[in-house]
């Protein structure tokens, strides 16, 4: 499997300086491996403070998530309030259905590329179905008539590709994403059907791209809720719900055991019973009228594939 070029280990300013110029020997342009070197060599010293090794930037990164947290909270979440309440739920349901139409040609593309022929066939079975029968993708007629809706892009083929994630990542405007995921991010993008259907618009281009996100961001708005008023850790959760997902989604939901997760984390998965839990108890209480009490896990918010936000 490719790794990225960060250990488990913090660089010393030897490694880092190495690793730098070894990086910029391709860039021939003085400024621009200027500025190249001093942003890889803040990312590989922010390396330096962080407990878990999933997240050795986790410094800037949390810096980075601070300041998508504001945009969000000042400009996009009230937009998407208002979006919300003066649109009625089927209008919205056409709009999500219309870019879930139009980006289903992307999914259709990595699934191909995963080697995964009959969901591949699926998606562009939908795409057909959706854009003409569903009247340009307003109305999800292939979900009902059995064409399963599927999730994949160019990061998750990377993944399949064996290419690890990297490092954890906070991208501005973005949101959580990883070395691998952000390359992905990339792809998507210069492949994006909007991009390419209104090339010569630009105006519409961007019209129909700032459609997307406060659509998404309104679809988000209870899961964002959740994220505020239930983690101790707003970032600590965004950041382990992501991985999780990411890892679940590349592998299938069937992922193996994440080596780089932290032990806190694994010990109840991987550990199996304590002797303590595994040793028979010398007697059993007696039973009491009151009822077992169960306190129901919080379900992990989902974060978007768009921006973060």
């Amino acid at each position: 499997m490719l790794r990225w070029p960060f250990g488990k280990y913090c660089y010393n300013e030897k490694n880092a300086f190495l690793f730098l110029m070894t990086s910029v020997s391709a860039l021939d342009n003085k400024p621009s491996r200027t500025w190249f070197l001093l942003a890889l060599w803040f990312l590989l010293l922010s390396g330096c403070a962080t407990n878990d090794p999933r997240d050795p930037l986790e410094p800037m990164n949390r810096v980075v998530y601070k300041f998508n947290d504001g945009l969000d909270k000042v400009v996009i979440k009230p937009v998407a309030r208002v979006y919300k309440t003066v649109l009625p739920q089927f209008v919205r349901t056409g709009v999500t259905n219309f870019f879930n139409n139009l980006y289903d040609v992307l999914v259709a593309l990595n699934n191909l590329l995963q080697g995964k022929l009959p969901e591949a066939s699926s998606d562009v079975g939908r795409v057909a179905v959706n854009t003409t029968v569903g009247i340009g993708g307003l109305i999800d007629v292939a979900t009902k008539i059995g064409l399963e809706k599927h999730d994949e892009d160019f990061g998750q083929t990377l993944g399949r590709w064996r290419i690890n994630d990297g490092p954890y990542l906070q991208i501005p405007l973005f949101g959580p994403s990883s070395f691998r995921d952000g390359l992905g991010r990339f792809v998507d993008f210069k492949l994006d059907p909007i991009y390419w259907l209104w090339y010569h618009d630009v105006a519409t281009r961007n019209s129909l791209w700032a459609l997307d996100i406060v659509n998404t961001r309104a679809n988000l708005l209870d899961a964002t809720e959740l994220l505020q008023n239930a983690a101790l850790d707003p970032y600590e959760f965004q950041r382990d719900a992501y991985l999780q997902r990411r890892r679940s989604q590349v592998y299938d939901g069937n992922p193996p055991p994440d080596k780089n997760m932290p032990h806190s984390e694994l010990e109840d998965d991987d550990l199996g019973p304590t002797p303590a839990a595994a040793a028979p108890l010398p007697a059993a209480p007696a039973p009491t009228d009151r009822p077992a009490t169960t306190v129901p896990a919080p379900a992990a918010a989902t974060p978007a594939t768009s921006p973060a936000i």
